[in-house]
C-alpha cells in the first residue's frame, strides 16, 4: 500500500460519477484529499460536497452561480471560481496529481485536455473527449506522460482483461477482438411500433444503472454504446472491425477480451460505478468500494444476443462515423447532444433522434481535425445543423 496521499480534482462532482467518486474517497481518508470540485447548476449539492470534503477550490459555470455558492459557503476557506478557464485551472493545479474527468458532454473536453497536458493521472469518465478528438487526445497523453485510466465500466473491464502494461497493439498480445457488453436499455424488447410513443420518463428508467438523464437516453438508443465503440478505438488502438457490441441484459459482465487461442477474459461485478472508480483511483492496487460482492447464485443465468440495428440505428451511425474518421465523430456527438436535449424537453419524438443525427452528418462536409480548434468548429456547425433539422420533426 502506498503511503502518499493523492490530491484529487473532480470535474463534474455533482453528477452520478462525481458523487460516486466522493463516496469512494470518503471511505479512504488516509489515501485521498479533495483539492477541487466543479459543478454546473446543482449548487445545493456542490455546497454540501464542499462542506463535507473541504476542497481548496470550487468551480461553477457563471458569476451568478459563484455569488450564490459563496453565500452558501460563507465562513469556509474555499476559493470560488467560475467559467471555462477556471475548470482548466483546477484540472492542471500543480498540487493535484489525480483528476476525475466526469463532466458530461463536449464542455468536458477542454478541461480534460488541460489535465492531460499537465501530465496528470486522468480518470476518464468523459467519453466525449475521445469521441470528438481521439487522435489529438491520445497524442497529448503520449507527449505529456499523463496516465490515462478508463472509468466507463466497459472500458475499465477491457483494461482489466488486457495484459498488464498493454502498449497499444492488439496483435502483439494475441487479442482478436474487444467485446463491449450492453444492457440493451429499457426498450430492448419493446415492439418497434411502440417506440414512436416513448416518453422521456420511460427512456430515463434504466433497468440496471442509475445515471443522469442524457446518458440514460443514450443508453436507450444505444448511442452510448456507439460512443463507447469510438472511445475504445482510441483507448486501445483497435480498428472498428475489432470492436463488437454484445447485448447482455443482466449487466454483470462489463466487457470481454477475446484472444486468438480461444480464451475470452471477462470482468464481472454488480452494476455499480464505484467498482471501476475504485479501480482507477487505486490502480495498480485494490481498495474497498462499498460495493456488495457478486452473488452468482442469485443471478442464475447470463444471456447474450447481437444488437438489432433497426431498433438501434444510433449504434450503426456511430460505427459509420468511426469509419469515416475526421470530424464525423465530433459531428455525431454534437448532433446527438442537441437531439437528446430536444427529446427530453418534449420537442422531438424519440425515434427522430437518429434522423436528426443522420441529417446532420449528411449536412456537415467531411474534414480532417488538425487541432482542438477544428474539433470545436465541427461541434458548433453540427449543433446549428441539428437544431435546424429538429424543426422538421418537432411536435
Amino acid at each position: 500500500m502506498t503511503n502518499a496521499i493523492r490530491n484529487v480534482t473532480i470535474l463534474g462532482a455533482t453528477g452520478s460519477i462525481g458523487a460516486s467518486t466522493l463516496d469512494v474517497i470518503a471511505r479512504h481518508p488516509e489515501r485521498y484529499r479533495v483539492v477541487a470540485l466543479s459543478g454546473h447548476s446543482r449548487l445545493e449539492i456542490l455546497a454540501a460536497q464542499c462542506a463535507a470534503h473541504k476542497p481548496r477550490y470550487a468551480v461553477v459555470a457563471t458569476p451568478e452561480a459563484a455569488i450564490k455558492l459563496k453565500q452558501q459557503l460563507a465562513g469556509q476557506q474555499i476559493e470560488i471560481l467560475h467559467g471555462a478557464e477556471a475548470l482548466a485551472q483546477i484540472a492542471a493545479l500543480p498540487e493535484v496529481d489525480t483528476v476525475m474527468a466526469a463532466i458530461v458532454g463536449a464542455v468536458g473536453l477542454a478541461p480534460t485536455m488541460a489535465a492531460v497536458r499537465a501530465g496528470k493521472r486522468v480518470l476518464l469518465a468523459n467519453k466525449e473527449a475521445l469521441v470528438m478528438a481521439g487522435e489529438l487526445f491520445m497524442h497529448e497523453v503520449q507527449a505529456s506522460g499523463a496516465i490515462l485510466l478508463p472509468v466507463d465500466s466497459e472500458h475499465n473491464a477491457i483494461y482489466q482483461s488486457l495484459p498488464a502494461g498493454y502498449a497499444g497493439n492488439l496483435a502483439d498480445v494475441g487479442v482478436s477482438k474487444l467485446l463491449l457488453t450492453a444492457s440493451g436499455g429499457p426498450f430492448r424488447t419493446l415492439p418497434l411500433e411502440a417506440l414512436e410513443f416513448v416518453t422521456p420518463e420511460q427512456a430515463c428508467a434504466h433497468p440496471n444503472w442509475v445515471m443522469g438523464k442524457k446518458i440514460s437516453v443514450d443508453s436507450a438508443t444505444m448511442m452510448n454504446k456507439g460512443l463507447e465503440v469510438i472511445e475504445a478505438r482510441w483507448l486501445f488502438n483497435a480498428a472498428a472491425d475489432k470492436i463488437e457490441v454484445v447485448i447482455h441484459p443482466q449487466s454483470v459482465i462489463h466487457s470481454m477480451v477475446q484472444y486468438v487461442d480461444g480464451s475470452v477474459l471477462a470482468q464481472l461485478g454488480n452494476p455499480d460505478m464505484r467498482t471501476p472508480i475504485a479501480h482507477a483511483l487505486a490502480y495498480p492496487e485494490r481498495i474497498a468500494a462499498g460495493v456488495l460482492p457478486l452473488d452468482l447464485f442469485a443471478i442464475g443465468r447470463l444471456d447474450f444476443c447481437p444488437p438489432d440495428m433497426t431498433r438501434f440505428p444510433c449504434l450503426d451511425l456511430a460505427y459509420q462515423a468511426l469509419r469515416s474518421g475526421g470530424n464525423a465523430p465530433a459531428v455525431l456527438n454534437a448532433a446527438n447532444e442537441v437531439a437528446v436535449a430536444a427529446f427530453l424537453e418534449g420537442r422531438l419524438p424519440y425515434r427522430r433522434i437518429a434522423d436528426v443525427i443522420t441529417a446532420t452528418l449528411d449536412t456537415i462536409a467531411p474534414a480532417a481535425v488538425a487541432d482542438l480548434q477544428s474539433v470545436m468548429v465541427a461541434d458548433v456547425l453540427a449543433r446549428d445543423a441539428a437544431t435546424a433539422a429538429i424543426g422538421h420533426w418537432s411536435h
